[in-house]
């Protein structure tokens, strides 16, 4: 039996380039939730439950229904298109934790910064973070419920943003909203890379 030419066409297979990306903010944001929510693998999770011991640090004001933390990190994975993979990393939102963002940094090509709206000066601290070392970052207002809603260009006022930093109003329980996030996050970075002429 002979063979065709098309018996020796080998199908094409795209070596999909992969991206880091932080998912940061403050305690009780959604950061673990917003990685669930769109990794494609089951997500890792450091999680410990909230303790009495932990009460005096870990202010739980406007999270009261919180019974977990992250301790380390979070960690999943999403296929954004055939060629393209984003590894998350979601970090700690408590300040004794901060001592993992510069491994967990290492590497980014950007960032998510949550952001609510009930406890906006929570994310100053990643913001501040993230412009000091020059990665590129989106804000993403996670729409709580009961938060009461702005327009994007209030919250970019309220937290004295640059023009050039995207927000965006998201449910981190929502894959697609999640998505949405993740695309802006990657043009935005992809942009700030980009070689000027």
């Amino acid at each position: 039996m002979g063979y065709g030419h098309s018996d020796l066409v080998r199908p094409h297979i795209v070596e999909p380039v992969t991206l880091k990306i932080l998912v940061a903010g403050g305690f009780g944001v959604g950061k673990t939730t917003l990685v669930g929510a769109v990794s494609e693998i089951r997500p890792l999770r450091t999680e410990e439950l909230l303790t009495e011991a932990g009460r005096p640090v870990d202010d739980i004001a406007g999270v009261e229904s919180k019974t977990t933390t992250t301790v380390a990190m979070d960690f999943g994975r999403i296929t954004l298109r055939e060629d393209l993979v984003l590894y998350l990393f979601g970090t700690p939102g408590q300040d004794r934790f901060w001592f993992l963002w510069d491994e967990l940094a290492n590497g980014a090509l950007g960032a998510v910064v949550l952001a609510d709206t009930r406890r906006l000066e929570d994310c100053f601290a990643a913001i501040d973070y993230f412009e000091r070392r020059d990665i590129a970052f989106t804000v993403a207002v996670n729409c709580f419920q009961d938060a009461d809603r702005y327009p994007e260009d209030s919250v970019r006022d309220a937290l004295d943003l640059d023009p050039g930093i995207p927000v965006v109003l998201c449910d981190a329980r929502e894959r697609e909203s999640v998505k949405h996030v993740l695309i802006s996050v990657v043009e935005h970075a992809m942009l700030a890379t980009a070689p000027r002429a």
